[in-house]
């Protein structure tokens, strides 16, 4: 399951573009209200990347997917045709 945390990579990469536009956008903003929504918004898309990236290296580090429970449960239901 290590290799599963590679796949991090893929959001928050997503989500820092995403967060880069939203600043070069808000550059053009006239109104004081609007930068500062566009900060935040910024802000919160960067807070979300570092969460996934945490969550990515924790799946490296140990091999423990936090869903992995869950999943085999719901494989083992699918095999015994439940």
């Amino acid at each position: 399951m290590r290799f599963m945390g590679f796949f991090g990579i893929i959001p928050v990469s997503v989500l820092l573009t995403i967060s880069y536009f939203v600043l070069f956008v808000n550059r053009k903003a006239e109104t004081a209200g609007l930068r500062a929504f566009g900060r935040m918004v910024a802000v919160l898309l960067w807070i979300a990347a570092t969460l996934i990236f945490i969550a990515a290296g924790y799946i490296v580090a140990t091999g423990h997917h936090p869903m992995e429970p869950l999943i085999r449960e719901m494989m083992q239901g699918q095999m015994h045709g439940g």
